[in-house]
């Protein structure tokens, strides 16, 4: 006979975390609100892919943006200076992802009333964010050229979960050995259908495909 029990502290938290976010979806949908989960590594381009999003849909959609980061608000100070959306600095105290719960705070400090679109842009990493359902719409993942594309073999998990993919930064494939067909054919062995948009979120090469899919995604989410 066993003489103590154990208990799957893990599973129960991923549990529990799963339920609020559905609850999550369910109220963001009432409120016809798409809220988008953005993840990547740390440099990837999220900001500057973001700020060029916004600033191409804000005429269509009206936007608010929630910035996660162990600390700093560098970004929120970005997005802010240069699209005039609205912004809220989310610190994470040292954890490394959000779930639905710090997902939730953020939203109440936001303010969701009048808003299409919420961007929130994940704590830059490939790991933890993959593991933790936000109560987001959707989530997409950005992959930078000078990161390799390797990337999907050494975090299958982000590459899984995701709903969309951006190849960011193709303006200096040149100067790396990065092959973008190779790296699209391992996303879509673990992700068959996901869309994969190829861009310079500096020149601008590529966003207007990016935009206008997302602008299609917010529209038919509020029309269902």
């Amino acid at each position: 006979m066993d003489k103590f029990r154990v208990l799957k502290v893990k599973e129960s938290v991923f549990a529990n975390n799963e339920q609020r976010a559905e609850e999550l979806r369910s109220e963001l949908k009432n409120k016809k609100t798409y809220l988008l989960n953005v993840m990547g590594s740390p440099g990837s381009g999220k900001t500057v892919t973001l700020t060029k999003l916004i600033n191409m849909l804000k005429a269509d959609l009206r936007i608010g943006v929630m910035e996660a980061d162990i600390d700093s608000d560098v970004d929120a100070h970005t997005i802010a200076d240069q699209t005039g959306a609205k912004v809220i600095q989310l610190h994470t105290g040292g954890m490394c992802h959000l779930d639905s719960d710090m997902t939730r705070q953020g939203l109440e400090g936001l303010g969701i009333e009048n808003l299409d679109l919420i961007f929130l842009e994940n704590v830059g990493n490939l790991v933890c964010p993959a593991e933790f359902d936000t109560g987001a719409i959707k989530s997409l993942a950005i992959l930078s050229v000078p990161e390799g594309d390797d990337k999907p073999l050494k975090y299958p998990l982000m590459f899984t979960v995701i709903n969309a993919l951006i190849i960011n930064k193709i303006d200096v494939m040149p100067y790396f050995d990065f092959d973008q067909q190779a790296c699209t054919e391992r996303v879509h062995k673990l992700n068959p259908d996901i869309p994969v948009f190829p861009v310079s979120a500096k020149t601008g090469e590529g966003m207007e495909a990016l935009a206008n899919w997302l602008l299609g995604e917010v529209k038919a989410w509020q029309a269902e």
